[in-house]
């Protein structure tokens, strides 16, 4: 079978196939991304016959009904929505949403005398030379011939009439004119029709899996899809537009009045700078916890009936799977759900989005979360469960490349034992053993990069314990995380470049500690054994100069906080190879005494 088949549509015939239903789109509820600009270029451009690019759709495969026939499968567009919601705003007239989810109309104006288009403004609506708005000129039933005769004299140009007819003939022919139409055959996996979909686009765009199940979901109306694909989108909107909630109930009067927008709706009252899910973070969770796969070609495969055993399509599976995924978003975007599941991760000590370097160790925290309360687990037993596998993937940077095979690996073997925990205790012990604490994580330490996992993780670690920033009496390292503090150099940049050291080794992270700025101002480039001194002799004249410690007790915990080494008040630039190695041990020793308190 070929792999792709190519046919020409007339502009009115696809828009006429979109509305039939023949080819299955996102409805166009969806916030249309173009600016007004390019519908003005788009439809310059079918004006003059050049080529507007493909629109590409994917042919579902035919599903076997109980009683035993099938149903043939719709085309499901892929690419082409942004151009085929210009032409309708442009052509037929209508309203599109922006992003904020208000309706507007895209009017383009188009000049007979100078076959030039331009978006409607105040100057155009009240020239007389202006066609102030196509869409009415395109209609069935406009009067060509009343127009021509009108335009022409309100212009004066009378003698002109027979160019103005054949240019507004011209005008009415765009829908006309062809848009090539390539349809991706039925038995194509994902990655044959990504492969093939960035081939063809000639800007190479990448459209994700999570993209094609969108596309396949919200194109569904049998089973709810497009309420789910709703549910999907606006809830992360609100997440991000909190003001936008007046405009989604306005703007969508039949979605407003579902369970599914109270659902959602409260998303506009809360700040959560942590864990802002996209539609893809959302579809991944609610997918990999309610059917415990991490492959989202295989949810296309589910929502369009495959049988992954006799590899038919039936009904039956197609109608259920949607059911399910519902089900699974509905839990995923639950209030009590999200924010107890948050205040586990803040638990971990994770308090600022920054201290995650991929955005998937929060996603499967959040699968594993809402996949253990479905199997009615103790709920001490969930969050320990979950704050030790948060932190471990952290760890291990396990989410790092190939989320999906790491996600259905690890939910499979997970849910494959009587005791979730049992499948923590073997990757804790294969992957967190001894020598990973003494050695691997020591050497690992050995890095300039500040946004190293593990250095973030040393931070995590001082967060749970409540540290205060260093030579600090109040500030602890939580607040200064939140509101931007100073990362210092224990040992100055200044005073290591003055002394021939390179900036790979001045900026290595076992240098690094939190403190506030106007310490770290004071400290400028002193060597440690000059500023470290001033700091004990406060201790004993209580009179403070850098920070306000004064008490000597107070001064040794504060070091031990931040994992200062013993002797650091005596160090100088002979001393700062042998302090890095020390301060790194103590570093992951610090990290493992906190995994292990989780």
């Amino acid at each position: 079978m070929a792999r792709y088949s190519v046919n020409n549509y007339t502009v009115e015939t696809l828009l006429s196939n979109i509305k039939s239903g023949s080819i299955a789109i996102p409805e166009m509820q969806r916030p249309f991304v173009w600016d007004s600009s390019k519908v003005r270029d788009l439809v310059d451009s079918l004006y003059k016959g050049f080529p507007v690019g493909y629109i590409i759709v994917w042919q579902n495969p035919d599903v076997k009904l109980k009683d035993g026939t099938k149903s043939s499968g719709k085309k499901v567009l892929i690419d082409g929505q942004q151009r085929i919601t210009a032409m309708a705003a442009a052509i037929v007239g209508q309203e599109v949403l922006d992003d904020h989810y208000k309706w507007k109309r895209i009017s383009i104006a188009f000049n007979p005398l100078e076959e030039k288009f331009e978006v409607a403004n105040n100057a155009i609506l009240k020239s007389s030379k202006w066609i102030p708005d196509i869409a009415p000129v395109l209609e069935p039933a406009f009067d060509t011939f009343s127009f021509v005769m009108d335009y022409c004299q309100k212009n004066e140009i009378t003698d002109q009439m027979s160019q103005v007819n054949n240019i507004v003939n011209r005008l009415r022919g765009i829908q006309n004119n062809s848009l090539g139409v390539i349809t991706l055959a039925e038995d194509l996996d994902i990655d044959s029709v990504t492969e093939i979909f960035i081939r063809i686009n000639s800007k190479g765009v990448v459209l994700s899996q999570a993209d094609f199940a969108m596309s396949k979901i919200s194109s569904n109306e049998t089973y709810g899809g497009n309420i789910t694909r709703k549910t999907i989108d606006y809830f992360c909107h609100l997440l991000e537009s909190p003001e936008d909630l007046k405009d989604i109930k306005n703007n969508d009067i039949a979605f407003a009045a579902l369970p599914e927008f109270d659902a959602i709706k409260w998303a506009a009252t809360k700040s959560n700078p942590i864990y802002k899910t996209t539609y893809n973070d959302i579809l991944r969770v609610a997918f990999t916890y309610k059917f415990k796969r991490g492959r989202l070609a295989d949810l296309v495969s589910l929502l369009s009936g495959r049988d992954f055993e006799t590899r038919e399509f039936k009904i039956e599976i197609e109608e259920d799977s949607f059911k399910q995924l519902h089900e699974a978003v509905l839990q995923a975007v639950n209030q009590t759900n999200y924010e107890r599941y948050l205040m586990i991760v803040r638990s971990v000590g994770i308090v600022r989005k920054s201290l995650i370097r991929s955005q998937n160790v929060l996603n499967f925290g959040y699968v594993l979360y809402l996949a253990l309360r479905e199997r009615k687990i103790d709920s001490n037993e969930i969050e320990q469960i979950v704050r030790r596998w948060l932190a471990l993937t952290i760890l291990t940077g396990r989410y790092s490349s190939s989320p999906e095979s790491s996600f259905d690996y690890d939910i499979k073997r997970f849910f494959s034992y009587d005791e979730p925990k049992e499948y923590l205790k073997l990757t804790e012990a294969g992957e967190l053993s001894d020598a990973f604490w003494n050695v691997n994580l020591v050497q690992r330490l050995n890095t300039s990069v500040a946004s190293s996992p593990y250095f973030n993780m040393f931070l995590v670690a001082q967060v749970k314990s409540h540290d205060r920033g260093f030579l600090s009496t109040q500030v602890d390292v939580e607040a200064m995380l939140e509101n931007r503090g100073d990362i210092h150099h224990l040992f100055p940049k200044n005073y290591l470049t003055k002394n021939g050291v390179p900036q790979s080794m001045y900026n290595q992270i076992a240098n690094y500690v939190f403190l506030q700025q106007e310490i770290n101002i004071k400290i400028s480039d002193e060597a440690p054994c000059v500023y470290m001194k001033k700091v004990f002799d406060q201790c004993q004249t209580k009179k403070p100069v850098y920070g306000g410690i004064v008490d000597d007790v107070e001064l040794r915990k504060n070091l031990e906080q931040n994992c200062i080494p013993v002797g650091f008040e005596e160090m100088d630039i002979a001393d700062y190879n042998n302090f890095l190695e020390m301060r790194r041990k103590l570093m992951a020793e610090k990290i493992r005494n906190y995994y292990f308190s989780l």
